[in-house]
């Protein structure tokens, strides 16, 4: 475990030793950035990490405020060899004002699955069903695991970097067989190269 401790106010560094004393061995990584102090656990950590950063004293992180996935591929991005995918949590603390950043890897960029933490704060669910949706991330232990931003019969994930923009099917209604139906995209990619239009001595070039 490594730990930042330079440039911290009163109130935060209180929160990193906190932080810090009360995961012990569960954190993989502390840090300070931008003020606010970030969280690295290991999958098989994460829920009583959790569990621990809502009770503990001198954390009491009682409200989850956010939860997310991220795609780490290499799409692009060529410096990045960790793993895929990962998950973002959020933490407030009422009664000390003081939050943290959680972040916890899935280990298996094929079928990322980490736990679901709706037992700690029933707030993960709705946020839960959004990183499921959309990065295609499974919470273990969820008890409703639905899509929720997109229809129950679309295929894929679209916040994956891999996903094509125009999608995989395309939704209309069939006049005929008087219903909705799906079908293969008909959408035609194609580059749009922006025109650039200068008036005659624009900024004072001749």
């Amino acid at each position: 475990m490594q730990s930042n401790l330079a440039a911290v106010t009163p109130g935060i560094d209180a929160t990193l030793q906190a932080v810090t004393a009360a995961l012990g061995d569960k954190a993989r990584h502390i840090a300070m950035k931008h003020g606010e102090v970030t969280v690295i656990v290991g999958a098989q950590d994460y829920l009583e990490a959790m569990r621990v950063l809502k009770d503990a004293p001198g954390c009491q992180f009682e409200q989850m405020i956010d939860l997310c996935g991220v795609d780490y591929s290499d799409y692009k991005a060529g410096e990045w060899d960790g793993l895929r995918y990962a998950v973002v949590v959020h933490l407030l603390s009422i009664s000390l004002n003081q939050r943290v950043r959680v972040r916890v890897f899935a280990p298996d960029d094929e079928l990322p699955v980490v736990d679901t933490i709706t037992g700690v704060w029933t707030a993960a669910n709705w946020f839960e069903r959004e990183a499921f949706d959309l990065f295609g991330i499974i919470f273990e232990g969820h008890s409703d695991l639905r899509r929720i931003l997109t229809d129950y019969g679309f295929i894929g994930h679209p916040f994956r970097k891999d996903f094509p923009v125009s999608g995989h099917v395309e939704m209309r209604y069939d006049a005929e067989k008087k219903r909705v139906i799906y079908q293969p995209v008909t959408i035609e990619p194609r580059e749009i190269t922006p025109r650039i239009i200068r008036e005659e001595k624009y900024g004072g070039l001749q």
